[in-house]
């Protein structure tokens, strides 16, 4: 990983780390966060932060600015994985929107 990647999964550790359940692992090329075994959120090279919500929020959330649906290799994913541009989540603030977007998905 990078060091826009490793910058971006220290503040995703700082802000989740009093959570209860979480877990840290490597997958894909990705330092994912996990929340009761089921992917959260991801830190990925460059920066870009790897979501998991629902389907329907993913399609909500596609509008907003910086926000794709996620590719892996040559593999596009579903429209429940989007990758976040580290432009939209410069501040701790939009950072934690999107963890807690993930959050509620993980929650459904």
């Amino acid at each position: 990983m990078d060091d826009a990647g490793t910058e971006l999964a220290d503040r995703v550790r700082a802000l989740l780390m009093s959570e209860p359940g979480l877990e840290e692992k490597r997958m894909f090329g990705t330092r994912a966060f996990l929340l009761d075994g089921r992917i959260l959120v991801g830190a990925r090279k460059q920066g870009v932060l790897l979501v998991r919500v629902t389907e329907e929020k993913g399609s909500a959330l596609r509008a907003e600015t910086g926000v794709a649906i996620a590719v892996m290799g040559a593999k596009t994913m579903g429209p429940s994985w989007l990758d976040v541009a580290p432009t939209a989540i410069a501040t701790d603030e939009d950072l934690m929107f999107w963890i807690d977007a993930a959050r509620e998905s993980a929650a459904a």
